[in-house]
């Protein structure tokens, strides 16, 4: 089986895109006992996550979203802008406002377009799930905030937020990789998420400023989460530590991130293809 694929990133967090409304491309059933394989960068291809471009009935387009061990996620922050990116500069869509459906909800996306190209994104996120159902969470009924979750020999304070898919946040001092790849993969499968969850360790600069540092739900450590960075600055909020308007520093650039007066998130950043491909796959 020949698939045709571009290769993009937001911020460092990286994409492989298939194009499935070119005639003849192969069906995502067809695709998707491939995904992990090809996730994999040193037999495969090597994504954070694996996006498909599909027609929808109810939006402009529909993405399909899968992580690097190939299980389905529901929305993707970063993968959003690229998607934008992608279907405007293959001339899909000559809007500068387009609506993409997902997993987690429809999305509104605004592009910034320079000679051509797609150079900014915004995109409404919504408005974030602060219900433990949201996440999901075992426990009773109602916000996760600053809730201690024991985690191996410590205890770490976590606020939920669910940004179509699910994220815990948590504060140091000092955001360190020692931290996130210590606690990360804990928390992510820690038996009171029963579907797992997106985990992020948060280190407050400023009231307008934050450092975050991401443990991805099926991917492990990335460069970058957009919807990581809005459920990170929710949280931050929450527990009082910035305003609502926040720049978040992620290790692939930067986002900026607005809690509205309207309860939805605003994100704004940029989206860069790489390379186009070709990779054969077993029938």
């Amino acid at each position: 089986m020949r698939l045709e694929f571009t290769k993009m990133h937001g911020l460092g967090n990286h994409f492989v895109v298939v194009d499935g409304l070119v005639p003849g491309t192969p069906s995502v059933t067809e695709v998707e006992p491939h995904i992990a394989f090809m996730g994999d960068g040193r037999f495969g291809i090597g994504f954070d996550q694996f996006l498909f471009v599909l027609p929808s009935e109810k939006a402009d387009f529909y993405m399909g979203i899968y992580n690097t061990d190939g299980s389905v996620a529901e929305m993707c922050g970063n993968g959003i802008r690229a998607f934008a990116k992608f279907v405007y500069e293959r001339r899909y869509t000559d809007k500068r406002e387009i609506t993409v459906d997902t997993l987690g909800g429809l999305k509104t996306l605004e592009l910034t377009v320079v000679d051509g190209k797609v150079t900014l994104v915004k995109v409404d996120m919504g408005k974030p799930g602060l219900d433990r159902a949201d996440l999901p969470m075992t426990g009773v009924a109602g916000v996760v905030q600053n809730e201690s979750l024991e985690v191996g020999n410590e205890n770490v304070l976590i606020t939920g937020v669910s940004m179509g898919n699910p994220h815990a946040v948590f504060f140091a001092d000092t955001a360190t990789d020692d931290i996130i790849d210590r606690v990360g993969p804990k928390i992510e499968h820690h038996s009171r998420f029963p579907r797992r969850i997106n985990v992020h360790e948060v280190e407050v600069l400023s009231p307008t400023e934050i450092k975050m540092l991401t443990w991805e739900r099926g991917a492990g450590r990335t460069l970058a989460c957009g919807t990581g960075a809005c459920a990170s600055v929710v949280a931050s909020a929450l527990n009082g530590k910035t305003g609502r308007r926040v720049l978040v520093h992620l290790a692939g650039g930067d986002l900026q991130i607005e809690w509205a007066d309207d309860d939805h998130v605003y994100m704004t950043g940029p989206a860069t293809e790489v390379f186009t491909g070709v990779i054969e796959l077993a029938d």
